[in-house]
């Protein structure tokens, strides 16, 4: 089958890059297999002022499995048609939401006609607002519903006092009971992982030709979700779904990205779009203005939707645990003015199909 034809005018990378090399006939560079064993790795390449990297072709590749270098059998720079869900975080402060409310005309404008997109929203429940819809109208008016939508209030839970429950009390001591008692608030859930893997379920589902992303806008925050992180990596990873986010509130400080890789038992994770983007080949933005905002929605879909993409056959053993994936781009005299250095971003790896019985 052919990869789906540019539909837009997009001239991030050029269309049609693949090149007739290793003895593949230049068809076959543009077929997507539908080997079980077949391994599709899209890959963005930004220079060092974080652009797009274009007139990039196959033989500047290296894709290594494991620490073993593949040889591949598929290559496209062409555009790819876009499969969204995007994720509203309502756990987030209410001024953080009524900031990202405004910025809602910036998000219909950053897909193209031949996108899709489905909307969720979680705190200590989830929802899906809509199914997957052409990007336009009908999807764009289940944003409208969302106008209505309120955060959390910023104000703290009463733990002592007359208005708290602890009832009154003398000097510190209940009159009710000798010792004081200590109240402690209740943590509430924030189910962020639950709410990624009902959108990656949906994702997984769609059509193979199409680029799948997962779109949050949250800080991040995850607590009491029944799935685990490495569940919903897992379900990523098996369906090369890339994870786009951008972070709100805390998680948009400066080096707040770093101090969320801290994890104490039983007290949740402060931020886990760090690594949800960078195991999967996305992208965080953490400038939390409403400039920056309406910028990334479309900086995020148009580096999703030109992104390289290289394909490989993996080898078919009885083993379906994670097997390890680097992309390397050959970019001799880098510090030149010519050719500049580049950073790469791809998934972290994946879990290979069960063997056929």
């Amino acid at each position: 089958m052919e990869p789906p034809k540019p539909l837009l005018n997009i001239k991030t990378v050029p269309q049609r890059g693949a090149t007739p090399e290793l003895g593949i006939p230049q068809e076959a560079l543009y077929e997507i297999n539908s080997n079980v064993n077949q391994v599709m790795v899209p890959v963005m390449v930004k220079d060092d002022s974080g652009r797009l990297t274009s007139g990039l072709l196959l033989k500047d590749f290296s894709v290594y499995e494991d620490g073993l270098e593949q040889k591949m059998n598929f290559f496209t720079s062409d555009p790819f048609a876009l499969s969204v869900a995007v994720i509203f975080d309502l756990g987030m402060s209410n001024s953080a939401v009524q900031k990202v409310k405004q910025t809602f005309p910036a998000l219909e404008g950053a897909f193209s006609p031949v996108d899709e997109v489905s909307i969720y929203t979680y705190n200590s429940t989830f929802s899906r607002v809509s199914d997957f819809a052409a990007a336009g109208q009908q999807a764009m008016t289940k944003l409208d519903a969302l106008k209505s939508v309120s955060g959390r209030n910023n104000g703290l839970p009463v733990t002592s006092g007359p208005l708290s429950s602890q009832g009154p009390v003398v000097n510190g001591v209940s009159v009710d009971v000798p010792v004081a008692r200590v109240v402690t608030p209740p943590k509430r859930a924030h189910i962020l992982n639950d709410a990624l893997l009902a959108a990656a379920l949906n994702l997984s589902k769609r059509d193979r030709t199409r680029r799948k992303i997962l779109f949050i806008i949250g800080d991040g925050r995850e607590f009491g979700s029944k799935a685990s992180y490495g569940d919903v990596l897992k379900v990523l990873l098996t369906n090369s779904i890339i994870v786009y986010g951008i972070a709100t509130e805390d998680a948009a400080i400066r080096g707040y990205k770093e101090l969320a890789r801290v994890h104490l038992p039983g007290f949740g994770y402060s931020n886990l779009l760090p690594k949800y983007s960078e195991l999967t080949g996305g992208w965080l933005y953490t400038d939390f203005s409403l400039s920056a905002i309406e910028h990334a929605y479309s900086r995020a879909l148009s580096d999703a939707r030109n992104q390289y993409t290289l394909g490989y056959v993996t080898r078919s053993t009885s083993s379906t645990g994670y097997r390890d994936i680097e992309v390397k781009v050959d970019r001799p005299n880098c510090e030149s003015s010519q050719r500049p250095c580049v950073s790469v971003y791809a998934k972290d790896g994946f879990y290979p199909a069960p063997p056929g019985r």
